[in-house]
């Protein structure tokens, strides 16, 4: 297995479950200054809520939703040095509650050159350690470019109108420059110049056309670049048989989101050992585009390296259909020769 550049991957994402209490609280369990946070009630339906300290504290984005950011006083009240704080709001924190929280680093905030795009983001924080950046920035309504600061080429990058209704328009390395995914609904891969401007994105540059770079006044972008050994940006195809595929990551993933990309009428679904794990059977999962509790089935056996699909349900094993995933964990071996600390 090779070594990671990364030697303890939780100072950079953390995911964790808690117990609601109905009370204002801080959470600590990140062990670092939150820079994007993606919270779901797992035992009832509830809104998936992801925000970000580049929006600002006391606004929600629901990525199961076409909304625009809405207000929220009692959401996040704080991004702390070491993890958020919230209010009451039950979207973190309802009494009798059981959550799941997930949380990315970023770190830089200013002295980043935006100069070889054609976009200056108005506020942003980014990791080069990490390959994750979340960018804040008003359309122009035109295909343009925005420099990322990311020193690597983005595997995935989500974009979602802030101050305005509109889906989350997902690029994918493995989907390509000429396609997108709808992170907030059940359809396949589809296919517009008026997303990526049919361009890929480099080490430097994303481009953007007219559905992503809107009129909007405020537009988000979460962009993300695999890092050995603790991120990873991929395809596999169902085979139709339990066992099913075997996919490839490097490490033992904590975070683990796939899509089916060829066909309709199929949600993402994301699972981990945050969500619930039997032994290392993840037979929990929570669906991004609905409000729906946590679900039975749609397993993935959890290894050392990657995941083996335990099922032949269409949402992560129809014969011959593809399929993106996103990952993130790490390996046992980190760049400095010693155990790396996954959790």
């Amino acid at each position: 297995m090779a070594y990671s550049t990364i030697d303890k991957a939780s100072s950079y994402v953390s995911n964790f479950i808690y117990d609601g209490d109905g009370a204002a609280r801080s959470f600590t369990d990140p062990g670092f200054l939150v820079d994007m946070n993606w919270t779901k009630r797992r035992d009832t339906t509830g809104n998936h809520v992801l925000s970000s300290s580049v929006s600002g504290t006391g606004k929600n984005m629901y990525p199961d939703l076409s909304d625009a950011e809405a207000a929220d006083a009692q959401g996040i009240t704080s991004y702390d040095a070491n993890g958020y704080s919230t209010g009451t709001s039950s979207n973190w924190n309802g009494t009798g509650g059981t959550y799941v929280s997930y949380n990315w680093k970023g770190g830089t905030t200013t002295g980043v050159d935006f100069s070889a795009g054609d976009i200056t983001p108005s506020s942003y924080s980014i990791n080069t350690t990490a390959g994750f950046g979340v960018y804040k920035f008003a359309g122009t309504n035109a295909a343009a470019t925005m420099a990322h600061g990311l020193g690597a080429t983005p595997d995935m990058i989500i974009i979602k109108e802030s101050s305005e209704s509109s889906g989350w328009a997902m690029y994918h390395i493995a989907v390509g420059n000429t396609k997108a995914l709808v992170l907030d609904t059940t359809a396949a891969a589809d296919t517009s110049t008026l997303y990526w401007n049919d361009t890929s994105p480099t080490s430097t540059l994303f481009s953007m056309s007219t559905y992503t770079n809107t009129t909007a006044t405020s537009i988000m972008a979460y962009v993300f670049a695999g890092k050995k050994g603790f991120s990873r940006f991929g395809k596999f195809t169902g085979t139709g048989v339990n066992p099913g595929p075997f996919i490839y990551t490097g490490f033992k993933p904590h975070f683990f989101l796939a899509k089916m990309i060829t066909d309709a009428g199929y949600s993402a679904t994301l699972r981990g050992d945050a969500i619930n794990t039997y032994g290392n059977i993840s037979g929990k999962h929570i669906v991004p585009d609905t409000n729906a509790a946590a679900g039975d089935g749609k397993n993935i056996n959890i290894l050392s390296n990657g995941v083996q699909v335990v099922t032949t349900d269409g949402g992560v094993n129809l014969s011959a259909k593809q399929y993106i995933y996103c990952a993130w964990g790490q390996t046992t071996s980190a760049s400095n020769n010693v155990i790396a600390t996954a959790k």
